[in-house]
């Protein structure tokens, strides 16, 4: 008997699954809509997603074709495939085409954050952030700052076992606070590191305000970091001292062009560190994981790098005519990224109803620009799979292709590119000059969706 009622209750259940399941199909079957599933209420396809990444992409473009309709992150979305038409929605914002980032990511980086804004407010916050990091900021401010912090962090790694992963995001993140505040390794740098580490998790995300949640846990960090930055703040303005940093640039009210309220101030800082960090930290790891894995490559690399050495002093620091000589580094730096995918796509959102690609678009729903599978288009990229850095030396420069869409593309296109590269560049710089490295375990890598390795990434090193 109790067999018997235990069946029932699993037919029951699978049947109200199944019901669950085609109700929310029907609801967002409207007419003129590409094909697609749309997985359960609220939670949608988000699971199979996070969790499939790629294989999910691919399964569902073998069934519907290179735009589908899907559920995720907290949101039904267009999912597009097709290189020609992820260059148009990138390129086409002023046509109703507007960031459209999930809204954990929006609620955690704040409401001013260069992602969520669009029209005037996002010429007036992308000009205020071009400003920090134009090419003379870099040369005269943040080179030197890059430079001196590189040379401390790699300077007592030789004979020890470290975990490059960690070792980078650390690195990532003081690069990018001393930059902005001038802030060295401290309590207050450890206090902010930890909160931020959170905020990071939380941005990728159900919006599911739930004990012990990432999200809950990056609200609580966005508000830890938005009272630290507010000290800050007002630590600045009762000292008559004058700060050559981010922030001080930021804070001076007579000789900026760009004003910007405490909130704009603080939701922009927030938005340089996160843009930042994981394409710093994760491109530079798996730099060092491809060059350790190609002595061929570690070989060029390292010959570009004696060779600048070797034009200077034992002290003197990179500057902004080295980093243009290092068109090899480039090279490792873009294809690294690629091959390793650390973006995987873009999101828009329609403000109106918009026909794209034979198909009507209705208002609010996002459109995940995919382009990670551009990168392994045999087309483009001949033998993709394999680490070549040299592709990127060839005469007609891959870079200026249309489908290079490594930093995004279009008016959004990542305003600190060549600030990234500079940092990395520099890492690589100190690292391949000072030392050798072998890996000795927890070589596992995860793709989707952060490239990551969840054991860490752990290598001996030694002097060269």
């Amino acid at each position: 008997m109790a067999i018997f009622i235990a069946t029932i209750c699993v037919f029951l259940v699978l049947c109200f699954c199944s019901a669950l399941l085609r109700w929310n199909e029907v609801r967002f079957s409207k007419k003129g809509l590409p094909p697609g599933t749309m997985g359960w209420p609220v939670f949608g396809e988000t699971t199979e997603f996070l969790k499939q990444g790629p294989s999910f992409m691919k399964n569902q473009r073998a069934r519907y074709g290179s735009f589908f309709k899907s559920h995720i992150l907290g949101c039904p979305t267009i999912v597009s495939m097709d290189a020609e038409l992820n260059r148009y929605i990138l390129m086409n914002e002023s046509k109703g085409l507007v960031p459209g980032y999930p809204q954990s990511m929006l609620d955690i980086l704040g409401k001013c954050n260069i992602a969520a804004v669009h029209g005037s407010t996002h010429k007036y916050m992308r000009g205020a952030l071009l400003s920090l990091i134009s090419p003379t900021m870099i040369r005269d401010q943040l080179l030197p700052k890059i430079d001196q912090l590189m040379r401390t962090h790699l300077s007592n790694w030789d004979n020890k076992v470290i975990n490059i992963q960690d070792k980078t995001k650390e690195m990532a993140f003081l690069s990018s606070l001393k930059q902005i505040a001038g802030i060295e390794s401290s309590s207050t740098s450890r206090q902010f590191m930890s909160a931020f580490f959170k905020l990071v998790l939380g941005t990728l995300s159900l919006p599911i305000d739930l004990p012990g949640s990432n999200y809950r846990r990056g609200i609580q960090a966005r508000k830890n970091i938005i009272s630290i930055l507010n000290q800050l703040l007002e630590e600045r303005r009762a000292s008559p001292e004058t700060h050559q940093d981010m922030l001080g640039y930021l804070m001076r009210k007579d000789d900026c062009r760009y004003k910007l309220t405490d909130e704009e101030i603080v939701d922009l800082i927030i938005t340089i560190i996160y843009s930042g960090y994981e394409t710093v930290s994760t491109t530079s790891m798996m730099a060092v994981k491809y060059l350790h894995d190609h002595p061929k490559v570690l070989e060029e690399l390292r010959k570009e790098h004696f060779a600048i050495r070797e034009r200077k002093k034992p002290d003197d620091p990179i500057d902004c005519n080295d980093l243009k000589s290092m068109k090899f580094t480039r090279a490792v730096i873009f294809e690294t990224s690629r091959l390793a995918t650390i973006v995987n796509g873009v999101l828009r959102k329609t403000t109106k109803d918009m026909e794209l690609n034979g198909y009507l678009i209705p208002k609010g729903w996002r459109i995940y620009v995919y382009t990670r599978e551009i990168n392994y288009d045999p087309c483009l990229y001949p033998d993709p799979l394999t680490f070549n850095p040299w592709r990127w030396l060839e005469e007609k420069s891959i870079e200026s292709q249309n489908y290079f869409l490594i930093f995004g593309g279009g008016t959004r296109q990542c305003p600190g590119k060549e600030l990234g590269i500079a940092e990395i560049s520099t890492f690589l710089h100190y690292f391949v000059t000072r030392y050798r490295w072998e890996e000795v375990g927890g070589d596992k890598l995860m793709k989707f969706p952060r490239v990551e390795a969840p054991d860490g990434l752990r290598i001996r090193v030694s002097s060269y």
